[in-house]
């Protein structure tokens, strides 16, 4: 090829998209089309699935790089590879961004019904669904399309209603009362995930319980206050426990228009290790059905009792009595704290930066709530999960999460799976109208019988499952478990997983125990965290802060090589990353040394195909170093790859290519026109195109095309 035939400086938007549509058409994103029908065995990734209203952000774009690395190096290493694309419907967020649109029109889901409000939900993830699937395309993935998954898709409602019916029969599926975060907006339970803490600044009140002070920021649960407790090792209050402690109070049979009046009330005093000696006064109330610890108190002592003072509205209910039923939280909160100041019994006030909790969609605050939900018991699935973690079945990277996760499974609860919400997978169980005590038949379908005691039909729970529910089932259920399929054998268990800390223990621990329970095997070999991104001050990026990168913005400015250079660039290790630019600059650098070192390689080889092949004999000494380095950094990359240090492999690469290649043997190569140094600076090239390959896609396989280059493949599938 003539120098004059290739352009002076690399334009990414003018081959990335093509090349991408090369490599869809050539069919080798699917392992049944991979060339060589001998490849070693199977070696999957399955995406973490998106939630199908949403939009990728960095963190989902290291992520995603990361994987399609390790895929496409292991398919140039002759493995049989499957990168399995997917989204995720998204339970909460689905039905949230659906109501928003009906609010638009005057309607609401209630308004509709739950069969057309479903069919609403359905037409908008046609319509806007496949959004993030071009998205993850734009990163340069070389997923499997035509095994893509979605959680709603037919099979895999069968999986989900199959795997339910399967844990109650065990006895692992119950239904029992316990607190939960529970949104008063979206009026439904939600997980620890969907949950968003901000700092706020609040107040932090110091009330008077008969002989001690207690700082609570919640003093409108003092109505549902039913005990006090203590350690049973703190010395100062060993004479209480088991006793009772009369407390002063506001009554609240009073009318809310008249002035306060105080009344005694008798609290019981338990010993419990909830209570820490070292906060506060040392003694704690107890508030059974509006906080979780409070309620694990009274579990572990059934004699105290539960008064629930807030409801589902977020409203004071009628046993917070005639004074302050029916008022909200917060107007709740203002009369409590102004009686009870009138009483006397308010010693201070301060103000107090304190973590808020909030619902992640419409950022309501969360009520901790005693509500009627179904439960997975942990217990046996979590021994499992423990057991295989200590025997070494999997590998943890970074080491130190493997003893992260034994730790935080010894401390497990049982697992809410219910939501209050339409979208989603719907709860096979069935109900009937008996008023002072429900009967529940779990099943396919209604009995068909009536209920013997109400006389009238059955009807479905309009509840559905937590979302991580199924995507617990994700590394099996998308090869089509429970049926023997091929790609069942072929892909699972699969190779890595690799995800955030924050869903380390939502979704990793629950696909571990899945796939112990259901395939006697954990679901991957490896456990990869990788790191999260910040913005360049530190902060965790969202979008109210302003300080999101978007990494399709990046790919509008730079391309995708550059985006993935400059991501992987500052992937050193595990730790947290703050955000940069330089990555960036720097891979638009490189990609333009590549592009100009080919430029050059190709104008003295011109266009007569030749071997790709290392020189037998080799007399000179510039060419007996550079393939020496060149064996080194080969090693040295692969090395890094599989013990996860991607940066470093990174970091390696562009040093050999940019210094020893370019500035030292190039340069050295210009006074040697001999046959063997010609075959070598092909040599060199070819391999380093193919050891860049998984980290810089495009350009390599563009150039790679443009190689006069005996019996070649797309680089995509050249050996390495």
């Amino acid at each position: 090829m003539k120098l004059e035939d290739l352009p002076k400086g690399y334009e990414p938007k003018e081959h990335e998209e093509e090349i991408y549509q090369i490599w869809e058409r050539s069919g080798f994103f699917n392992p049944d089309m991979l060339p060589e029908a001998g490849r070693k065995e199977g070696y999957a990734i399955m995406m973490a699935p998106p939630n199908v209203t949403g939009h990728i952000h960095v963190g989902h774009a290291l992520e995603n790089i990361i994987s399609d690395v390790l895929i496409r190096r292991k398919r140039m290493q002759g493995y049989k590879t499957l990168f399995l694309p997917g989204k995720d419907h998204a339970g909460i967020a689905g039905q949230h961004v659906v109501e928003k649109e009906l609010k638009k029109e005057g309607k609401s889901r209630k308004s509709l019904g739950r069969e057309k409000f479903v069919e609403r939900v359905w037409e908008w993830m046609k319509e806007y669904g496949s959004a993030i699937d071009q998205e993850l395309k734009r990163l340069g993935l070389s997923t499997d399309w035509s095994r893509a998954r979605f959680t709603m898709d037919e099979h895999y409602q069968r999986v989900i209603e199959h795997v339910f019916l399967y844990y109650h029969s065990k006895g692992y599926i119950y239904r029992g009362n316990r607190v939960v975060n529970w949104c008063p907006r979206c009026q439904t339970t939600i997980s620890d995930l969907e949950v968003i803490y901000t700092e706020e600044l609040g107040k932090l009140y110091y009330l008077k319980y008969g002989p001690v002070t207690i700082a609570t920021v919640r003093p409108e649960t003092r109505l549902g206050d039913t005990a006090l407790a203590v350690n049973p090792n703190d010395e100062r209050y060993k004479e209480y426990i088991g006793n009772t402690i009369t407390v002063e109070s506001t009554d609240s049979s009073v009318s809310r228009w008249r002035s306060p009046r105080s009344v005694s009330v008798s609290l019981p005093v338990v010993a419990d290790e909830a209570a820490d000696p070292k906060f506060g006064s040392g003694i704690i109330k107890v508030t059974p059905a509006h906080d979780l610890t409070d309620f694990e108190i009274k579990t572990r002592h059934p004699e105290i009792e539960i008064i629930k003072v807030i409801d589902e509205n977020g409203i004071m209910t009628s046993a917070a009595g005639e004074r302050y039923g029916g008022l909200s939280v917060n107007e709740a909160r203002e009369k409590i704290v102004d009686d009870l100041d009138k009483l006397g019994l308010v010693e201070k006030i301060e103000d107090y930066t304190h973590s808020v909790a909030h619902c992640d969609r419409c950022d309501a605050v969360i009520e901790p709530l005693l509500s009627e939900q179904w439960f997975l018991s942990m217990a046996k699935l979590a021994q499992k999960a423990s057991h295989a973690i200590s025997k070494n079945q999997l590998s943890f990277i970074p080491e130190q999460r493997k003893q992260i996760m034994l730790a935080w499974i010894n401390g497990i609860r049982d697992w809410n799976i219910s939501r209050q919400l339409w979208w989603g997978h719907r709860i096979p169980a069935w109900h009937c109208e008996c008023k002072e005590d429900t009967q529940w038949h779990v099943g396919q379908k209604a009995p068909d019988a009536k209920c013997a005691k109400c006389k009238k039909p059955w009807e479905q729970t309009s509840d559905v499952l937590d979302t991580w529910f199924s995507s617990a089932l994700w590394p099996f259920a998308t090869l089509g478990w429970p049926e023997e399929t091929t790609d069942l054998k072929t892909f699972y268990p699969t190779a890595v997983t690799s995800s955030a800390r924050e869903i380390f223990y939502t979704w990793t621990f629950r696909m571990l125990f899945s796939g112990l329970e259901f395939l006697d095997k954990p679901p991957f070999r490896t456990v990869f965290t990788h790191p999260t991104i910040l913005d360049k001050q530190g902060k965790k990026m969202s979008k109210s802060k302003g300080n999101v990168v978007d990494p399709m913005k990046l790919i509008d400015e730079v391309g995708i090589d550059a985006t993935r250079f400059g991501l992987i660039w500052q992937a050193m290790s595990t730790q947290d990353i703050h955000w940069s630019d330089d990555g960036i600059r720097a891979g638009k650098k490189f990609l333009n040394k590549i592009w100009n070192s080919t430029r050059l390689i190709l104008a003295r080889i011109g266009i007569e195909p030749r071997a790709l092949t290392r020189p037998e004999k080799i007399e000179k000494h510039h060419n007996i170093q550079i393939l020496k380095e060149l064996d080194e950094i080969t090693k040295k990359t692969n090395d890094l790859i599989e013990s996860f240090e991607f940066g470093q492999a990174l970091h390696g690469l562009y040093d050999f290519y940019w210094h020893a290649f370019c500035d030292i043997y190039i340069e050295a190569s210009k006074k040697d026109d001999s046959e063997e140094t010609t075959t070598v600076l092909l040599y060199v090239l070819g391999s380093s195109l193919k050891l860049l390959h998984p980290f810089i896609p495009f350009i390599t396989e563009y150039l790679w095309g443009l190689l006069p280059i005996e019996h070649k493949q797309l680089l995509i599938v050249e050996n390495v």
